[in-house]
């Protein structure tokens, strides 16, 4: 084999690898515990250091139209998760949510928003998977993933923190323990 030869396969064979490093990151990306990495932030800075939090329409659990901004104004902190019912991550961390819903329903506002694809979730998943666990916290469906879209959101879990004012505080993508929610509500509510 020439020297040509070897190149074009040492060059082919390292994409490979590249490409699939790229694609197992992806998979297994969401069941990383991202915990630890949660920056809960010292103050809560000046509002034109902060991102407002991008508004956008969502359905709620009777299948009425709501704005993120109906919510926002209300003028309490807003934890927004992004789930689906078929993502292992997002299963494992609703029962802490439930939980801290559950002490801080009355401070704090729970978007917990169901990303429909009309595919792989839709809303009758959804439902069922808030059903079927018994859950409590408020659920709503992002069914044009217009939520996710302005949000960015790429994989799921991810969870967004917003202060009172509509701004945005902080955010983790994967899947966070009620330990971390319970420090984050402290944080929004004493900050």
């Amino acid at each position: 084999m020439n020297k040509k030869a070897r190149l074009a396969i040492g060059v082919a064979s390292l994409a490979v690898l590249v490409a699939a490093s790229v694609v197992v990151y992806d998979v297994f990306s969401d069941r990383v515990d991202t915990s630890d990495r949660v920056a809960i932030p010292d103050s809560g800075g000046e509002p034109a250091d902060r991102e407002l939090a991008p508004d956008f329409a969502m359905t709620d659990w009777a299948g009425n139209g709501i704005r993120l901004s109906d919510i926002t104004a209300r003028g309490r902190p807003v934890i927004l998760n992004f789930w689906a019912s078929w993502c292992p991550p997002c299963e494992a961390e609703m029962p802490d949510f439930d939980r801290v819903h559950a002490d801080f329903g009355d401070e704090v506002e729970f978007v917990m928003l169901s990303v429909t694809d009309g595919v792989r979730e839709t809303v009758e998943t959804g439902r069922r998977f808030i059903e079927d666990g018994g859950f409590a916290m408020p659920v709503f469906f992002d069914t044009s993933r217009e939520g996710a879209i302005a949000y960015g959101v790429r994989s799921i879990p991810t969870t967004l923190f917003i202060d009172g004012d509509g701004y945005v505080i902080t955010g983790v993508q994967g899947a966070i323990d009620e330990d971390i929610l319970r420090r984050v509500v402290d944080f929004m509510l004493d900050g």
